[in-house]
């Protein structure tokens, strides 16, 4: 496992290739008024996997292998809070065969430090037998985008 305080690890804002921008709803607020922290989980798998979708071209739900969540982790550095709009950055730590481990930042509105710093491992896998099965092409050419800081044909805003 990584060290989440890796100084070449992502951390600020620029230095995700990709944002996603999340909207908080009333209810992802507990009773202490701020996001609750599972919500967060949440936020990590909207992002990543919006982005398959959109950067893939391919609704991955259709696809032979599918992505298991196999580990995922947060740091807690600031609240979120509705009505907060949440950017969710993107980084790929590593690409292998068969797996695939993203860094993740949540920014709070416009803020440029992080609200949460996460980790995501998907493990893809046949759909049926559930036995682990090289990342799809179509993924991988969306993670090797991710990588090299390009979505479709031009340079990420």
């Amino acid at each position: 496992m990584s060290d989440p305080n890796d100084p070449t690890q992502p951390t600020r804002r620029s230095d995700f290739p990709v944002l996603r921008t999340i909207t908080t709803r009333w209810h992802d607020n507990d009773h202490y008024g701020h996001v609750n922290n599972v919500v967060y989980y949440a936020y990590f798998d909207t992002a990543v996997n919006g982005y398959l979708i959109e950067a893939s071209g391919t609704d991955i739900r259709g696809l032979p292998a599918i992505g298991i969540v196999a580990e995922t982790s947060c740091r807690f550095l600031r609240e979120l809070s509705f009505p907060d709009t949440v950017h969710a950055g993107l980084a790929l730590e590593k690409l292998g065969n068969s797996s695939v481990v993203y860094r993740i930042g949540l920014f709070r509105n416009e803020e440029t430090e992080p609200a949460a710093l996460g980790r995501f491992v998907h493990v893809y896998v046949d759909a049926v037998t559930r036995r682990p099965v090289p990342v799809p092409p179509p993924v991988r050419a969306a993670l090797t985008a991710l990588r090299e800081g390009y979505v479709g044909f031009g340079a990420l805003p």
